[in-house]
């Protein structure tokens, strides 16, 4: 706080004690693994094999003080927003960008602002990637509630909360005007933003348009669009047992995954292998030293039972606000490798859908992924909405 009781950020530096390192350590080499059958591969969940490597890298290989100190480099910062410490990166256009947009995005599940960390400096100083310095943005990427270096809610806030929380961060860091990002549950947070925000929020681009949320008896729906619905059902079905659990009964598996490393890695590093464009091979996708990063930070902030217990706030929102129309100008990039993509029919309905691409390399992570590929996208759909004040 400043004199006046302005709230202003604090700069942020995450510092893991030797203790909790040496922690870890004794833990990931005690793990006791399960059988597994022959031939199983990935097809039964995580493949126990190639855990046994990571694990071993994990425990013997991988400096988690390196991959801090680069994640430090991000300008972060902390700040309490309506009552909860919401931990962010702030990074400015370049100097002598004409016209800088801000933008806020907004990340998923099993992530947390390291999401963006590769599309950041391609965002605020594209002049020196390659890109026009017109394009400059300034970018704010927060923790959700519940994620990384976030603080863990007594109770788990729903992407409607979240985006109104979003709104008054905007406010405070000087931004009335902003275009909202987003994938993931990072999707509906952006969407949720420029459903409740619209005179703020002047374009908002988002990766998938979540699943879908109708009868499709219930109203007149095209082949395409029914088509999707009963994919989406299907996957759901074969692929979603993750997300029931994380809805009906997060606290049992918290309790394992805050306990056993490996198992963390389990969760997670089956989601980042099923969800990439990796073509089966995770690591095609991530070095390892980025897989284990993403997971060091829910085992290190204790957050991946907090991060699954959004999922059963999310799911008790109201049907009502899942059927509303955005009428901010809205932007699609999907990506080939991601899953459960909308048919264009869908996305027209949903919302004043101004731009709909489609590139073909990247996933799920597409702003880890390919982060040049999505810096563009991005570029290039908001470039008729920089005109005006922000």
């Amino acid at each position: 706080m400043t004199e006046s009781g302005t709230r202003t950020p604090e700069p942020f530096t995450a510092h893991t004690t030797d203790e909790q390192i040496a922690d870890l350590r004794s833990r990931l080499l005690a793990t006791r693994w399960p059988d597994a059958p022959d031939r199983a591969d990935w097809s039964l969940g995580a493949d126990t094999s190639y855990l046994r490597e990571l694990v071993g890298y994990w425990a013997h290989d991988f400096s988690w003080p390196e991959q801090e100190h680069a994640l430090a480099a991000l300008p972060r910062f902390t700040m309490p927003v309506d009552g909860h410490n919401v931990h962010f990166v702030h990074a400015r256009a370049a100097e002598g960008s004409p016209d800088p947009l801000p933008l806020i995005l907004t990340h998923g599940w099993p992530d947390s602002f390291w999401r963006y960390s590769k599309v950041i400096p391609l965002l605020t100083d594209p002049g020196r990637h390659g890109g026009d310095p017109a394009d400059a943005f300034d970018v704010v990427v927060p923790d959700l509630p519940g994620f990384g270096f976030s603080e863990r809610p007594h109770h788990a806030l729903n992407a409607v909360q979240v985006s109104t929380l979003w709104a008054a961060l905007m406010e405070i860091l000087g931004y009335p005007r902003f275009g909202a990002v987003g994938g993931d549950i990072g999707s509906n947070v952006s969407r949720f933003l420029a459903l409740d925000f619209p005179q703020r929020v002047v374009a908002v681009h988002r990766m998938d348009a979540g699943f879908p949320t109708v009868d499709p008896s219930a109203i007149d729906l095209t082949p395409e669009e029914r088509h999707w619905i009963a994919g989406a059902a299907a996957w759901s079905a074969e692929e979603g047992a993750y997300a029931a659990m994380h809805r009906t009964k997060p606290q049992t598996a918290a309790t394992a995954l805050n306990d056993s490393p490996a198992g963390l890695a389990a969760w997670i590093v089956e989601k980042l292998r099923a969800w990439s464009d990796c073509g089966g091979d995770v690591e095609s996708a991530f070095t390892r030293d980025e897989i284990l990063t993403t997971v060091t930070i829910y085992w290190m902030t204790s957050t991946i039972g907090s991060s699954m217990r959004m999922y059963r706030a999310n799911a008790q929102i109201d049907a009502a606000q899942l059927r509303r129309r955005i009428e901010v100008p809205s932007g699609y990039s999907l990506f080939a490798g991601d899953i459960v993509r909308p048919p264009h029919a869908w996305l027209h309905r949903m919302s004043n859908t101004v731009y709909i691409s489609e590139p073909d390399r990247g996933g799920h992570f597409a702003p880890f992924e390919q982060p040049e590929l999505y810096a563009a996208e991005l570029r290039r759909f908001f470039r008729p909405y920089r005109r005006g004040p922000n």
